[in-house]
């Protein structure tokens, strides 16, 4: 029968998750799959995952689960197996990598960070302070007719735009970084202008969680300053 995986561990880790049941409309129970010096967190399954809400709960709940137990070696949402020989075979073929990165991760935690800001705010501030763009706005207000001043006034702000949440994010990624073991940074989406992940050791936690509410408190009011974690470190699986 086809598994779904949850995670990978050592074979020290206790890996309580005898009473949990897996994703899947027909859910399984959740069980551990032994190979050598690892386990495999697992469920039987007989359907094709979708991203339910449901299911990705269930997913969470076993990561954060073992997480209490030691390290561990999260699998993204979604990932199954043939079968159990399948699973077998790779954590004999891989272990020694495995192995070196739940030593890297042992006892962290992953923390990720995002940040937006408000558009009208910002925009509203970049004409109150950049000469150029006020001559600009003041012609078109005016009623001038040149058509080339909107756009050189868009790509004035946008560049301006560009420029300071780019000096915004390094600073902030700057405050944060000392804390961490490693870091990861992707590229933001929608109305943020930063999103990067942390590695962060539990004996810098609460300095880090001290720093980030400062952080937070000492941006502009027009900045959402928003941390999410302690998570299974995903962003730190290599």
């Amino acid at each position: 029968m086809a598994l779904y995986v949850y995670a990978i561990v050592a074979e020290n880790h206790p890996a309580s998750v005898e009473e949990m049941s897996g994703v899947g409309s027909e859910s399984a129970p959740v069980r551990v799959l032994a190979s050598g010096p690892l386990r495999a967190v697992v469920s039987d399954i007989s359907e094709e995952i979708r991203p339910k809400r449901r299911d990705l709960l269930i997913h969470q709940e076993v990561q954060e689960r073992l997480m209490q137990g030691g390290p561990v070696l999260p699998l993204q949402f979604g990932y199954t197996a043939p079968d159990e020989a399948t699973v077998e075979e790779v954590l004999r073929r891989d272990a020694d990598s495995y192995l070196a990165n739940l030593e890297r991760l042992d006892g962290c935690a992953e923390y990720h960070v995002r940040a937006s800001q408000d558009e009208e705010q910002l925009l509203r501030q970049i004409l109150r302070e950049t000469p150029e763009a006020q001559e600009l706005n003041e012609r078109i207000r005016s009623g001038e007719e040149d058509p080339q001043l909107p756009l050189a006034l868009g790509q004035l702000v946008a560049a301006q735009v560009r420029e300071r949440q780019e000096a915004l994010a390094s600073g902030l990624v700057e405050a944060m970084v000392p804390f961490s073991r490693e870091h990861s940074i992707r590229e933001a989406s929608g109305d943020d202008f930063l999103n990067f992940s942390l590695l962060v050791p539990e004996d810098r936690k609460q300095e880090f969680l001290a720093s980030q509410a400062n952080l937070a408190q000492e941006i502009e009011d027009d900045v959402e300053l928003r941390l999410s974690g302690p998570l299974p470190p995903y962003s730190f699986v290599q």
